[in-house]
């Protein structure tokens, strides 16, 4: 098939598959896009109805327990108006006395041989009801009755009194009580004053997000929201008979707020358990009553008592838009199908015969037949596409002769320094490798010499960088001229660093060269009239004797040469294992430190802190350690000043907080007395303070600790600067729950100004100044200063480096009840502080 028939038909298909796939993508597109502006929308709804619910729910319990207290008062002003013996007072006497105290009715509870029932009320159907089979009423009522703290877990517990939670009374369904039971062995009877039909239900009404909820269910799409009870949906209903009558508990119902009148209870009771358990937010779709639903379920946990949201949303809705914008697309691209055939008929003619022309030109010139000049009249790019093959036509031939000349002068500057002719660092590089491969097979040694001229710099600085070019040409001419062997690579790597490699020389020969070398390069150098002198330092590396490893072999020389530099220059030094410690770069440190932080080689390591007193670990300090694979441990004291110079002190504090955070956390889930962790902060993190109280509020929350249990530790140095901005971002977080600690206490430049006037809880008294302390509590004057200091103050004290028992005596005996230090533990990996825990729980 022709071109000229071949073009309509591939532009047409081309621009079908186009269509196809844009229209897919358009209908995937909108049904994600559509299906997530719902998702959306439910979010939206589910927190509005969640958040309504969760505070109707807190405020009915605040409402609730005004009413228990208020029942315990009136409880207290009957007992005085009433005599000891139930068998003394009369109902009509109740009445009266319910009115006076203000609450709806009064019964009085006695016990008989094997129940509790009411002996006397101011309800007549309270008179000889039982509440044997009440559950935990009836046990409430046996521990007031024993005069012992009422232990059911539910209601509201004051001395001598328990009020039960707001509930059906069993005496009158028709009726929801609020009642007090009070009962100090005075009496012979427990007074039960209670409120009835009372205001936390019409607080409910009022309140509650049945507005919302139905404000809801009028936007377009949301068919109906409905807050279940995922404890009793889907269940039997619970209807208890007591005294007579039948009734479901307040508890026990299956839906707490809204409708639920499209009904599926079976699936949505499965759908409801699934969600509970698995904290996640579950949908189906299902035709129900005549309706394309999608039902969606949203589990609540952050009240005491977890609730399901479900909503109901017309899912037709959706497939009619989607179907809509389908058939529309569908009509423009068979419009556009037509358009292009049309267009692609009448360009194929006019492309097709000069492409021809110009094919047959560009054949030619495959060939090797340059010079031709074509001929075609026109002004668009077939027109500038001939011109450039006739130019193509003529420059071959040119560039052909050309390329034969420049690749020898782009081998020359590929591997040689511009300003001294020496070869350069890609040479190394490339050919090092087989260099150590020929030494292998040779048995032969390769010495790399690392030059590094001293003080270079002050020539650059006063005489600019023009001479300084000129003096390395010098340099680079004497260290040819003191090397005659043939078996010499002489390499510049840059600046007034050069790299030596010497084939089969021994030890002697190599520091011999190197020793020669340095000589005359501190020999004076004549420049514009004036001699500079200059010295080189030069570190020394053998293969194989201290390597194998071509790389680490560079490593070596180059820090044997900075500890020529620092022995004063004008050396050679040959590279020993001391050197590795002594001579760590801090370039070299602060890579590998980096790697770590990203790879999250470092870790994190706990101290307890103990309360001496009670004897129970009450928190821990969080402090970072890193072992290097190459280095080994390397100190805090090295690595940390590292951290805040080069700025990886934030990543570095940010791993801290979220791992410490996280782990406590977890420990506390399954501790009855919570554990508090202190993160050190350094000035770095307060230079943007609001950041800073941003990015901790979001890791708490992340890591669900709770703010009490986290502890800030910052140097009085932080607080000298005193800014304003500081000071607000310290107040944030205490008002958080917080608590701001001063570490190592004592050392640093004290004011009694910042301790009196800014947010701080505790001091902690640096272990220098416990651990001066004498067995016979000499030098003691200064910890017990520091905690009387604290104790005027009204802050909190702790001591770190607690290392003697005669320390931890003098403390208590000061009544610094709270230590952490070597006495204790050590710090420890989280492994190591969960046996602590175990070891040393109560």
């Amino acid at each position: 098939m022709s071109i000229k028939k071949k073009m309509p038909l591939i532009f047409c298909l081309l621009v079908f598959l186009i269509l196809v796939t844009n229209n897919t993508i358009h209908f995937l597109r909108s049904k994600n896009q559509l299906l997530s502006n719902n998702e959306r929308e439910i979010d939206m709804i589910t927190k509005e109805v969640s958040f309504q619910v969760e505070n109707i729910r807190e405020g009915s319990l605040y409402v609730e327990d005004i009413l228990g207290k208020d029942l315990r008062t009136a409880s207290l002003a009957i007992k005085h108006a009433l005599p000891p013996n139930y068998k003394d007072i009369t109902n009509e006497q109740l009445k009266k006395l319910a009115q006076e105290v203000r609450v709806s009715h009064i019964t009085l509870l006695a016990k008989t041989e094997n129940d509790i029932i009411g002996v006397k009320s101011s309800d007549p159907k309270e008179i000889n009801m039982s509440t044997k089979g009440w559950g935990y009423w009836y046990d409430a009522f046996q521990q007031l009755f024993n005069l012992t703290p009422v232990s059911v877990g539910k209601g509201l517990i004051l001395p001598h009194f328990w009020s039960g939670p707001i509930e059906v009374a069993s005496s009158n369904p028709d009726h929801t009580d609020k009642w007090g039971y009070f009962f100090d062995g005075t009496t012979n009877y427990i007074i039960n004053p209670y409120f009835r039909d009372n205001a936390v239900l019409d607080y409910e009404r009022r309140f509650g997000p049945g507005k919302v909820i139905k404000g809801f269910t009028k936007e377009r799409g949301v068919l109906e929201i409905t807050v279940f009870n995922p404890k009793n949906f889907g269940k039997k209903k619970e209807i208890v008979h007591l005294n007579g009558n039948s009734y479901i508990r307040i508890s026990a119902q299956q839906v707490w707020y809204g409708s639920y009148k499209y009904r599926n209870e079976k699936v949505d009771a499965s759908y409801i358990k699934r969600a509970i358990n698995s904290k996640r937010v579950l949908s189906y779709k299902d035709d129900i009553q005549g309706r394309n639903l999608m039902k969606t379920f949203v589990p609540v946990y952050s009240t005491p008592e977890p609730f399901v949201i479900g909503l109901a949303y017309d899912y037709g809705l959706i497939r009619k838009e989607l179907t809509h914008e389908l058939m529309v697309h569908v009509l423009l691209s068979f419009i556009v199908m037509m358009i292009v055939f049309i267009i692609s008929l009448i360009f194929s003619r006019s492309i097709t015969q000069p492409i021809g022309y110009i094919v047959e030109q560009v054949n030619d010139i495959a060939q090797g037949n340059f010079g031709n000049i074509m001929h075609l009249n026109r002004k668009d790019e077939l027109g500038l596409l001939t011109e450039n093959v006739n130019a193509l036509s003529k420059d071959l031939q040119n560039y052909v002769n050309d390329l034969n000349k420049s690749k020898e002068l782009i081998e020359y500057q590929a591997y040689h320094d511009p300003l001294t002719g020496l070869l350069n660092r890609r040479y190394l590089q490339e050919k090092l490798q087989s260099f150590f491969q020929q030494a292998n097979q040779t048995s032969e040694t390769v010495s790399v010499l690392f030059i590094d001229m001293d003080r270079f710099k002050h020539v650059n600085d006063s005489f600019g960088h023009n001479k300084g070019d000129e003096i390395l040409k010098i340099i680079a001419e004497r260290i040819n001229a003191s090397l005659s062997s043939n078996n010499a690579i002489i390499t510049r790597q840059g600046g007034d660093e050069f790299i030596i490699l010497l084939l089969s020389h021994s030890l002697k020969e190599t520091k011999s060269a190197a020793v020669k070398i340095v000589n005359n390069l501190k020999k004076g150098y004549l420049l514009d009239g004036n001699e500079i002198y200059l010295s080189a330092s030069c570190g020394i590396s053998l293969f194989p004797e201290h390597t194998d490893n071509m790389d680490t072999l560079i490593v070596y020389a180059d820090l044997a040469m900075y500890s020529a530099k620092k022995l004063g220059g004008n050396k050679a030094i040959v590279y020993s294992e001391k050197l590795i410690q002594s001579n760590i770069e801090r370039p070299k440190l602060e890579a590998r430190l980096r790697r770590a932080i990203e790879s999250g080689s470092v870790e994190v390591y706990y101290q307890p802190k103990v309360n001496v007193e009670l004897g129970v670990i009450f928190g821990a300090e969080a402090l970072i350690r890193w072992k290097d694979e190459e280095l080994g441990y390397v100190s805090p004291d090295l690595f940390i000043p590292i951290a805040e110079d080069t700025g990886l002190i934030h990543p570095l504090w940010e791993y801290v907080m979220k791992e410490a955070c996280q782990q406590v956390s977890k420990w506390n889930e399954t501790r009855s007395l919570p554990l508090s962790v202190s993160v050190n902060f350094s000035a770095r993190q307060f230079q943007e303070p609001c950041n800073m109280v941003n990015q901790v509020k979001e890791i708490l929350a992340a890591s669900q600790l709770e703010p009490s249990n986290f502890e800030i530790e910052i140097t009085e140095s932080i607080l000298l600067n005193n800014s304003s901005e500081i000071v607000e971002s310290l107040k944030s977080l205490q008002k958080m729950g917080i608590r701001i600690s001063i570490d190592d206490f004592g050392t640093g430049y004290s004011s009694l100004n910042y301790l009196k006037n800014l947010p701080i809880n505790i001091l902690k008294i640096d272990k220098s100044f416990i651990q001066d302390i004498h067995e016979d509590y000499a030098n003691s004057e200064i910890p017990e200063a520091i905690i009387n200091l604290a104790r005027s103050l009204h802050l909190h004290v702790i001591a770190e480096g607690v290392e003697k028992e005669y320390q931890k005596e003098f403390l208590l005996s000061k009544d610094c009840i709270y230590m952490q230090g070597y006495l204790f533990s050590k710090p420890l990996n989280k492994q190591e502080f969960e046996h602590f825990l175990q070891k040393n729980s109560k």
